[in-house]
């Protein structure tokens, strides 16, 4: 990951992460999978892309997903995310289905999430890369450890936070953020694996009722 670079407050609030031996391990790891002719999303100039679009300070909300989407084109190391002109897909188009009810914003035709990540929202997956069409194949390598240490420095440095965990991977981090200090909401994957139980959740509104009552700009959802 010697290509990888991230946004200047998250270097600092980080660093001492990066020098841990299980972050040097992961490292390596990557480096070795590459050497040997395995496909790793996203690219290595994306990995940290969440971090890179929502600088530290400027954090209101997390959504913490899985993993980044396995199939060519699509991860773009925001979680749920996919660059313009790649088809939208199912999980996201679940997401759009869910804001619509819950927000009545039309269904937008790409999946292109940088707009809500430039806003404040850090779109944060629990393991940050995947080996091509092996999905979870990275959800031991030391990710994991990384995340916990994300979601635990957010909760402990900052306030008046909106944490959307949304699947059991996600769902696992809640024990490490202040129920005083922010809010916590959780919610199935929005994959149609978990067969709707993402429907009626109504994050994004709770979000922006809870960022409001908190004296915060709410976030503008809708995706043009």
């Amino acid at each position: 990951m010697s290509n990888v670079k991230i946004e200047e407050s998250w270097k600092e609030t980080l660093k001492l992460e990066f020098q841990q031996p299980y972050f040097q391990a992961l490292a390596t790891q990557l480096k070795n999978e590459k050497a040997a002719g395995k496909i790793i999303y996203p690219p290595g100039s994306l990995i940290f892309n969440a971090f890179n679009t929502t600088p530290f300070h400027q954090v209101k909300a997390i959504i913490l997903g899985q993993d980044p989407y396995h199939n060519p084109n699509e991860a773009m190391g925001l979680s749920f995310s996919v660059p313009k002109g790649i088809r939208v897909p199912p999980s996201l188009r679940n997401i759009y289905k869910e804001l619509h009810t819950d927000l009545g914003h039309a269904i937008p035709h790409h999946g292109d999430l940088t707009k809500w990540a430039n806003q404040g929202v850090l779109l944060l997956n629990s393991f940050l890369t995947v080996e091509k069409n092996k999905p979870r194949s990275h959800q031991k390598i030391g990710w994991a450890q990384f995340t916990d240490a994300v979601i635990k420095i957010l909760s402990n440095e900052r306030e008046n936070l909106v944490f959307m965990l949304w699947g059991k991977p996600a769902k696992k981090k809640a024990t490490m953020i202040d129920r005083d200090k922010h809010l916590i909401l959780e919610a199935a994957h929005p994959s149609p694996l978990a067969g709707g139980a993402y429907f009626g959740s109504k994050h994004f509104s709770q979000a922006n009722a809870y960022l409001e009552k908190n004296g915060k700009t709410p976030i503008d959802w809708l995706v043009e």
